[in-house]
Formats: C-alpha cells, sequence, structure tokens
C-alpha cells in the first residue's frame, strides 16, 4: 500500500477516535454536572423541609402557650410554659394557623411569639427533633451517607449546635476550625424562623464525601468508559503497528527477491559462460582450458547451492521441523578452520583476522554443522560490513552459563534503530546501495535461530562508526531429557 494512503488512513482514524474520545469526555462531564445539580437540589429540598418543620413545631408550641394564656387570663402563664422550654409531648398537632379567630386572638399570638423571638436560637431549635428530621429528609431522598451539620447563631456570631450536640457557649468566633469550619465554608445553607423579622441563624450542612456521592451513580458508566477506549486505542495502536510491520516486511521481501536475483544472476551468467567456452573448438583441443572451466562450473554452482541451502534451512526453522543432532564438539577446532578458510578473503582487501582462544572449557554439547554455520555467519557479515582493511578478532572464554565466542570487526556499525531489526529475517543494514552487500538478509536470522534451539543467547554491541561486536554464548550441556 502506498505510504501517502496510510498516512492518510491513520489521520482520519486518529481524528474519528479523538472525536469518540472527546464526545465521550464532554458527555461523562455533562453527566457529573447533572448529578451534582440533581444532588444539591436533592440536598436544599431536604434543608428547606427540615427548616419548614422546625417553624411549624415553634408556631403549634406558640398556640398552645396561648391557649393557656386564655384560659389563665395572663401572657406570664404562656411565657412560664415557654421558658420550660419545647416539650415534644406538649407539642398540638393542629395547624399553626388555626386559632386566629378575631383581633384579639392575633394581637394575644403577637405577644407570645415576641416572647419566643427573645430566646436564644439554641432554645429554639428541639435537638433530637432536628436530628430525626434531618435522617428522615435525607432518607425519603436517597441519601444515606454521612453528614455534618450545625446551626449558626447570628447573635453569637459561632455554631450553636454541631452534629446533634449543643456548642457550650463562647462569644469568640467558632470558625477556626474542625466540624465548625467546613460547616461554616460549606455551600449548604438554609435561614431558620423567615417568620421574625430578621433570621436569628441557618441551618448548614457539610457532605465529606460528596465527590464520592455524586459520581457513585455514573462511576460504572466511567469505567466502562475507559475500558473500552482504553481498548480502542490499544486496538488502533495494534492495527497502526502491524500495517507498519508489514508494510516493512513487504520491503525486506522485495529486497529479498531482488537481491536472490542478483545472486543467481551472476553465478549463472558465469556458468552459461563457461559451457559455452567449453563447446569452443580451440577450447575442445586444451584439457587445461576444459578443466578450468569445469571448476568454474563446479565452483558457481557449489555457490548457488549453498544460497539455496540457506533459504531452506530458514524454511525449517520456520516449520520447527529440524533437528539437532548432538554430539562433543571442539569449538576451537572449528574457529580455527573457519578462519584459516577466510583469512584469504580477509587477506585479499588487506585485512587480519586474528583469534584469541582463551576458554580452558572449549568443548560443548552441539550440532556441530549449525555451530560452524552460525561462526561462519558471524565471520562472514564482519568481513562484508568491513569497508576496507577489515580486522576482525575472534576470541571465546568460559563464562557461569558455558562457553562465549566474540566476534569483533571495524566495520561501518550499526544504529540503535538498525539493532532491533537486525535479527528478523530479509533485514540488512543499509549501506547506501542494495546490491553493494551480498546476501539475502538470513545470516543473522539464522544465526538467532540456532542459538535458540541450543538455548543458547546472542548479543550485539555497536555504534555506527566503530564497528561491532557479536556475544553468543552457549551452555557446555543440552538437558534434552532429565
Amino acid at each position: 500500500m502506498n505510504a501517502k494512503r496510510i498516512q492518510l488512513i491513520i489521520g482520519m482514524m486518529t481524528l474519528a477516535l479523538v472525536g469518540v474520545i472527546s464526545l465521550q469526555i464532554y458527555w461523562i462531564g455533562w453527566n457529573i454536572r447533572l448529578n451534582e445539580e440533581q444532588f444539591d437540589k436533592s440536598v436544599f429540598e431536604a434543608m428547606n423541609s427540615v427548616a419548614n418543620k422546625l417553624q411549624v413545631y415553634e408556631n403549634t408550641t406558640v398556640l398552645e402557650a396561648l391557649n393557656r394564656s386564655r384560659s389563665s387570663g395572663t401572657v406570664q402563664e404562656a411565657a412560664k410554659f415557654l421558658e420550660n422550654g419545647f416539650s415534644k409531648k406538649n407539642r398540638l398537632s393542629k395547624d399553626p394557623q388555626d386559632g386566629f379567630e378575631d383581633n384579639v386572638a392575633m394581637w394575644e399570638y403577637m405577644k407570645v411569639s415576641q416572647l419566643v423571638d427573645a430566646k436564644p436560637l439554641s432554645e429554639r431549635v428541639p435537638l433530637d427533633l432536628l436530628s430525626q428530621w434531618l435522617q428522615e429528609e435525607f432518607a425519603n431522598r436517597g441519601i444515606q451517607a454521612v453528614k455534618q451539620f450545625g446551626v449558626y447563631s447570628k447573635a453569637r456570631n459561632s455554631f450553636v449546635i454541631v452534629n446533634g450536640y449543643f456548642v457550650v457557649e463562647d462569644y469568640s468566633p467558632q470558625v477556626t476550625q474542625g466540624s465548625a469550619y467546613t460547616l461554616y465554608n460549606s455551600r449548604y445553607r438554609v435561614a431558620l424562623f423567615q417568620q421574625d423579622i430578621e433570621s436569628p441563624g441557618y441551618l448548614s450542612l457539610y457532605f465529606p464525601n460528596r465527590t464520592r456521592l455524586v459520581l457513585g451513580s455514573v462511576l460504572p458508566t466511567l469505567l466502562l468508559s475507559v475500558l473500552f477506549s482504553g481498548i480502542i486505542l490499544f486496538c488502533f495502536w495494534y492495527t497502526i503497528r502491524v500495517i507498519y510491520r508489514q508494510k516493512q516486511l513487504s520491503e525486506m521481501k522485495t529486497d529479498f527477491i531482488n537481491n536472490m536475483t542478483h545472486e543467481f544472476k551472476t553465478p549463472i551468467a558465469t556458468i552459461s559462460l563457461a559451457t559455452d567456452s567449453i563447446v569452443s573448438p580451440v577450447i575442445l583441443q586444451s584439457p587445461d582450458k576444459i578443466k578450468r572451466f569445469v571448476d568454474i562450473i563446479r565452483q558457481e554452482n557449489r555457490r548457488m547451492n549453498s544460497q539455496v541451502e540457506r533459504v531452506l534451512q530458514m524454511a525449517l526453522i520456520d516449520k520447527k521441523e529440524f533437528q539437532l543432532r548432538l554430539e562433543s564438539v571442539d569449538i576451537h577446532a572449528l574457529i580455527q578452520q573457519a578462519v584459516e578458510n577466510f583469512s584469504l578473503q580477509v587477506e585479499r582487501r588487506e585485512g587480519a583476522i586474528k583469534s584469541q582462544l582463551q576458554a580452558e572449557q572449549p568443548i560443548i554439547e552441539g550440532d556441530a554443522t549449525h555451530i560452524t554455520s552460525v561462526i561462519h555467519n558471524l565471520l562472514d557479515n564482519a568481513n562484508k560490513y568491513s569497508p576496507e582493511k577489515p580486522q576482525i578478532t575472534i576470541s571465546t572464554r568460559n563464562v557461569p552459563m558455558g562457553l562465549e565466542i566474540t566476534v569483533a570487526d571495524n566495520g561501518i556499525g550499526i544504529s540503535k534503530e538498525a539493532r532491533k531489526n537486525i535479527f528478523d529475517k530479509f533485514y540488512r543494514v543499509s549501506t547506501g546501495n542494495i546490491h553493494d552487500v551480498k546476501g539475502f538478509g538470513l545470516g543473522l536470522s539464522y544465526v538467532k535461530a540456532i542459538l535458540t534451539a541450543h538455548k543458547g543467547l546472542i548479543d550485539v554491541k555497536s555504534e555506527p562508526g566503530k564497528g561491532s561486536s557479536f556475544i553468543i554464548t552457549f551452555p557446555l550441556r543440552q538437558h534434552t531429557h532429565e
């Protein structure tokens, strides 16, 4: 797929995803605000209902005092009754507006009410009924949360009731700490006894867990929204990753086909030229020349077979259809043979290859054929990716895990980004020209697969322009059967 088309699709998907998430955030915020408004409305409704009950209760008590004054003929009897406090058992059940039959009764009611208005606010609020009514009103509205409440007196400039208890009289402001402070700054306030010329104080409530109460109803929806958004984001990220990965694999496979074509084209052309030369009458009369061309054909054929074998080996490894032929392997002997084979190639480029075999225990259990191929691949890469006069060192040492082999060179090095992919199939470190370095991009992938099969490890240390060091570690024994 075209890179611009991929970027366009990703851009559209990103825009759509951002839009969906923005709508979800807006909807959740709107829902939370709606819940806050509903919660505040329910709280004020409950508080106003309690304030009305307190007013009705006082009016009813005043009427009872008025009836006493009528029966005794003096307002003093009503005053004595009021001084004894508001008794729940003496509260009349009739409506406080009943009984105003004439102007005289109204005048008497006002005289008795003045006696009530002159009393401190703490004496006008029945403590037990206040707690009971608050509990009932909030329960009727489905609010069962723990809350703090208090009654604030303007005359005392302090709270006279806090959380169901009278506050000891203190003429200094009680709004500096504790429950009184939170109640004083609460948003939930309702004026009490508004029939007075001026309200003597207010009822205040504070919810320490208000946020949890407001979010309680939307929390399941919020969690599900976050969960589903997370799943969508993960799928989006994974899809983008797969798209780019597939695009990268497609490009690497295309490079592989191009490289394979180039790799096979040269030996085929050489074989074709040698074959045509052999049938020439001049060559037929010279056995030495015939032998020379036959050797060329044999060498190029071996080269092609080697390339095909490497591809087939990787196919078997991918299908996990290959098996290791375990035997005792002398790593030092394999390295010495490999160094001898590669010395000629390196020396032709005015370079050198040396070995530092320091392992005291060079014998391991493994597949000699595959281990030889691993060493050859690492030496071949060190030679190919060294631009001129390659200096290659192969060393061994024993480590706690087993035997460690290091192949170091002074080549072009590998960038940090490229190191993430060098063990992938078909991946080749770019050197500016697709054909300047021969190969299919299967060497290091094969090396890692063989190390994994041997339960070994591979690591690489490299910096661009400073060469590379490939470090492989084999265990001394393969514990395939207990």
